[in-house]
């Protein structure tokens, strides 16, 4: 290979690599998210002579290697081994389609007037669109999966853009990008033969492509105009963040000052919000002699993952208790008031005997999140879906050497992993007399949507998510998880709360916004400085439509992004046949 010809290829992936890497926290820079694979897709059907598989693969996996790497870079605070495997992981995806684009999808292999249609160019954009989603899905689920910031999360402050995730989820905006970017490659190719031999030719591929776009956005609108006005339920929720440091998997607070914390932190939020209704009250009555005015005290009150350190015992009648720290802690915080409250526990399978309750021999353990009413009563949602090498080891009784690299990795004794639950049953609460659906989501499980989805009921619902990024530090672990959470709000068209350890704690609604429904300011729990590493508490409102709708992507799924990338892949297979252009073929 000429040196001319390496060092633009380098630079092909280089600059793909960091563009994608820049479309998501700490960076933000969605408007790259139009060209980031400009560069990759010119080196990949720029590739010609034997081989060209293995090539398009290894530039792809390169290209993945960068925006992954820096990416998941977050983990090292953690493992320095699990960055490194991360990213060795889904830089294969990457070099799939890099792969795919340089034979069997690449458009430059084709001669004369077919190569320059714009049909062809559709039809090449509509392949590589659709087998990259398909390899963005199969990277979400394949090994339980790791769907972590699709291209398509760039938009996940663009609200026009973001809307259209609620018909084949995040991944079909991937799908659009990619697609419109071929076009444009494409375009630019002829207009440059155009130029050379001043031979005009069609266009209107563009055309085409820049309606698509037109047509999200125009879809954007319609929807957020759709959400707004419709017959809700008023929640107001209190979110409680401690930002407790971490060294790894170990909390650096013991568990004493963890239990006063949150008695305190929540206490003074209480007493704050009392204070406030009653200078609103004394105030009303001195303007028009009546008290009839909209009172802040909340619902409910949120705390984190594990939030206390006590665990929680439940056996399968539904007959519960929980360890003394647990019951003073939640006691001393009830006198703040009447509210349901949401935290998350470490839950033991429990058999009720003669002079108790007490774990099973071998109980399961579950991270579970615990919903105690006002009135005592309790019920619980125990994750289903595990963190690989956090929350669960395969193979570790079989293979213990893994216990040991999951403690010199982690800094944490191994204690057992916990067990996935099965239940796909919304948890329920009432709320101004009406019965909630809440959509449970414990950890990074408000980041899979194939799961969150099978939770969607008719009638009120609202999604909840207690998570703890503090295993991160402060990275950009904690802002990447939010931008990938917003997106099931926005799928499904259901509100979300969420409540972290480190944040981001925040309130979301039916269009993937922060904004309070009255006030228009950010429900986005942040410090003086504007960080959301921070402690302290939120005072949120949402509104909790009474019938809200079932978007496409709730009803039918991921489904929808597997029978277009299988299409595609096809019909790429077939036309390569027809016209012998498989690989291995001259």
């Amino acid at each position: 290979m000429p040196a001319r010809a390496f060092a633009l290829r380098l630079l092909a992936i280089v600059l793909s690599g960091l563009m994608v890497a820049a479309l998501v926290p700490p960076f933000n820079l969605e408007n790259l998210a139009w060209v980031c694979l400009i560069p990759l897709l010119i080196a990949l059907w720029g590739l010609k002579g034997k081989h060209r598989a293995k090539k398009g693969f290894l530039i792809g996996y390169l290209a993945g290697t960068i925006a992954f790497g820096m990416q998941v870079s977050w983990l090292s605070n953690v493992s320095w081994l699990a960055p490194i495997l991360l990213t060795a992981h889904l830089s294969l995806f990457f070099g799939a389609f890099g792969a795919f684009a340089a034979t069997l999808g690449n458009p430059w292999n084709r001669a004369g007037e077919i190569s320059e249609s714009p049909f062809r160019s559709l039809f090449t954009a509509f392949t590589h669109a659709t087998v990259w989603a398909g390899l963005e899905w199969l990277r979400g689920w394949l090994f339980t999966g790791f769907g972590w910031n699709g291209l398509g999360v760039a938009f996940h402050d663009t609200l026009v853009i973001s809307q259209a995730a609620d018909l084949f989820g995040v991944t079909g905006l991937s799908l659009m990008l990619v697609f419109f970017q071929c076009v444009l490659i494409q375009v630019a190719h002829r207009l440059k033969k155009s130029a050379a031999d001043g031979i005009r030719r069609p266009r209107w591929d563009f055309l085409a492509a820049a309606l698509g776009v037109g047509f999200v956005i125009a879809y954007g609108i319609l929807r957020i105009a759709m959400e707004s006005g419709k017959e809700s339920i008023p929640l107001k929720a209190l979110l409680v963040q401690l930002n407790i440091p971490h060294e790894g998997a170990q909390m650096l607070w013991p568990s004493e000052q963890v239990h006063m914390a949150y008695e305190d932190e929540t206490l003074e939020a209480l007493e704050a919000i009392a204070k406030s209704d009653e200078e609103k009250l004394q105030a009303a009555v001195k303007e028009s002699g009546e008290g009839g005015i909209e009172l802040s005290h909340p619902d409910w009150v949120l705390w984190p993952e594990t939030a206390l350190h006590g665990n929680l015992v439940r056996t399968e009648s539904g007959e519960w208790g929980a360890w003394s720290d647990n019951r003073d802690t939640i006691s001393r915080v009830r006198e703040g008031g009447s509210f349901d409250l949401m935290y998350g526990v470490v839950e033991i399978e429990g058999e009720a005997r003669e002079d108790g309750l007490y774990p099973k021999e071998n109980a399961r353990v579950y991270n579970s999140i615990a919903i105690e009413s006002a009135g005592g009563d309790l019920a619980s949602y125990r994750k289903r879906h595990l963190v690989i090498f956090g929350e669960t080891i395969p193979l570790v009784d079989s293979i213990p050497l893994l216990k040991k690299i999951y403690e010199q990795q982690s800094g944490a004794r191994y204690n057992g992993s916990f067990s996935a639950g099965s239940s796909l049953e919304p948890l329920l609460c009432k709320l101004k007399g009406r019965e909630i659906g809440i959509v449970p989501a414990v950890c990074f499980e408000d980041t899979v949507p194939r799961l969150t989805r099978k939770f969607v009921r008719g009638g009120p619902q609202i999604i909840v998510n207690l998570t703890n990024d503090g295993w991160f530090k402060e990275s950009p672990a904690a802002a990447q998880h939010f931008a990938n959470a917003r997106f099931r709000a926005i799928e499904l068209r259901r509100p979300m709360l969420r409540c972290a350890n480190t944040g981001v704690s925040a309130a979301i609604d039916t269009i993937g916004s922060t904004a309070h429904p009255k006030t228009g300011k950010p429900q986005i729990l942040t410090g003086t400085n504007g960080s959301h590493f921070t402690r302290g508490s939120l005072l949120t409102e949402l509104n909790i439509p009474v019938q809200p709708g079932f978007s496409l992507y709730a009803i039918i799924g991921d489904w929808g992004i597997i029978l277009l990338s299988i299409i595609g892949l096809a019909t790429a297979i077939m036309e390569s046949r027809a016209s012998g252009r498989l690989p291995g073929r001259k």
